[in-house]
């Protein structure tokens, strides 16, 4: 089942022992669109402070109700490696927030989450929240972790061979891996426009210098792609 990235915005967020805030952006990963946090706006709690949330602590996204459950407690999410909201998520940051939470790193394996093509729900064993990275921890190649806002890339042009046919108004999410299957794409007139689903594995690449997605289809094949209509929870099935 794939998930509106857009309908979740501004859902609740709950951790284990209360409220935490609201979501307010997604970062995906730009080399296999897979979204990596969740960044929640947590208001007077934690006032000036970006907040991840990775989907290791959140599992499936098929809740009904309009709280997202975080399986981590607040103290946790507070005393959690603090990164300023002006600055790119570097690889180094990733590292220190894995290893804070004990999680398996998603870029060393095979699979989507590294081990496993889906982020692990349950809460972690070891090392225990807080603890100091060992000196045998594995450090991070590199600090690009091509994490991408999805706030930013909407509104990014998509472009064909024969030119910009449209715009990105949405990210369509399956809700157990967080891999982004489609990008929603409102062709013709920006309040007027017809809305259609376009796969990712029709997407070439993507330029942020342009603010453009470039995709492996023409102009008639992208006009005439249905979009698949949601249901009422923002689900495509």
């Amino acid at each position: 089942m794939l998930r509106s990235i857009k309908q979740l915005y501004g859902d609740k967020l709950g951790a284990s022992d209360g409220e935490i805030g609201e979501v307010k952006d997604f970062y995906f990963d730009d080399q296999n669109w897979a979204v990596r946090y969740l960044v929640a706006d947590t208001g007077s709690w934690l006032p000036g402070r970006q907040v991840l949330i990775s989907p290791h602590s959140l599992g499936r996204l098929d809740q009904a109700e309009k709280v997202l459950r975080v399986n981590l407690t607040r103290k946790q999410i507070e005393n959690s490696p603090s990164i300023e909201s002006h600055k790119p998520v570097l690889r180094q940051y990733e590292a220190e927030y894995y290893r804070y939470y004990g999680w398996p790193y998603y870029w060393q394996g095979g699979g989507l989450w590294g081990v496993s093509g889906f982020p692990i729900s349950e809460q972690p064993a070891k090392p225990f929240p807080g603890e100091a990275a060992t000196a045998s921890s594995p450090q991070p190649e590199g600090d690009d972790a091509h994490l991408r806002s999805a706030q930013a890339v909407n509104g990014y042009h998509l472009r064909t061979g024969e030119g910009t046919i449209g715009h990105i108004c949405d990210f369509m999410m399956d809700a157990q891996s967080w891999a982004i299957g489609q990008l929603v794409i409102k062709t013709g007139h920006r309040f007027s426009g017809k809305e259609v689903l376009i796969p990712m594995k029709q997407v070439d690449r993507i330029s942020y210098e342009e603010s453009t997605v470039f995709v492996d289809l023409n102009r008639e094949t992208v006009e005439q792609s249905p979009a698949t209509p949601l249901v009422p929870d923002g689900a495509v099935h």
